[in-house]
């Protein structure tokens, strides 16, 4: 297939009116991937929740994936380990374009990152980085770190999928079947573990809001190669 570049002046918003089954997802993503890579499609951010699952990254450790008869567990295809997905958490896949927006993973998921953080601080949480810990970390009270945010990519011809996951109000034991992101020694939590009663259409509106000065439209120049 050719590789036929049009921009879009800002990507595509979706939003799953209901849960979508993990092949279906996965299946969607490619089929746009290849659809903005042949130019016959722009850009989407697709915000979904899944019924309960576990996914296996490409660095996924066998031991990390605690109770295998707990829930459906996907093979991604994305970078990373073992990730929950389920009712209660805001996952937003991106299909984005990095052939005009730099082409630099590092930079890429370093956005992905700010796009969470600046999310959360408008909601009140701080949300931060730690080195050699994928996602967005909150520290409680006490002193612990829970994570709040995950992330996994794939780029294939330049082309992203896959991308974020926010724990809105998911039930976090569900959390115990897997070792999170391959991380053991931290908790995970959530908008309403931290005492915040936020609706998914309401992060969804704060999403929309942080996401254009993070990933800004791109002019209309058009070019194949």
């Amino acid at each position: 297939m050719k590789s036929i570049i049009i921009p879009a002046q800002k990507p595509e918003w979706r939003i799953a009116p209901a849960q979508v089954p993990y092949p279906d997802a996965l299946a969607q993503m490619e089929a746009r991937a290849d659809a903005i890579y042949g130019g016959t499609a722009g850009e989407l951010v697709w915000l979904v929740e899944h019924p309960p699952l576990y996914t296996a990254g490409t660095s996924a450790a066998p031991d990390d994936l605690v109770d295998p008869d707990r829930f459906p567990v996907y093979d991604a295809g994305r970078g990373g380990q073992y990730t929950y997905h389920g009712p209660g958490q805001r996952t937003a896949y991106l299909m984005m374009d990095l052939r005009v927006r730099g082409r630099d993973v590092r930079a890429y998921v370093h956005n992905l990152e700010e796009w969470i953080i600046r999310t959360l601080a408008l909601l009140g949480v701080t949300g931060e980085r730690r080195n050699g810990r994928v996602g967005i970390w909150v520290v409680r009270d006490d002193g612990r770190e829970e994570k709040i945010a995950a992330i996994g990519v794939r780029v294939r011809r330049w082309v992203t999928f896959h991308g974020i996951a926010i724990n809105v109000n998911p039930d976090l034991s569900h959390f115990g079947g897997i070792v999170p992101c391959g991380i053991a020694g931290h908790g995970v939590t959530s908008l309403a573990d931290l005492g915040l009663h936020v609706t998914m259409a309401e992060l969804d509106h704060v999403l929309q809001q942080t996401f254009a000065d993070i990933f800004p439209g791109i002019p209309d120049d058009r070019q194949t190669e």
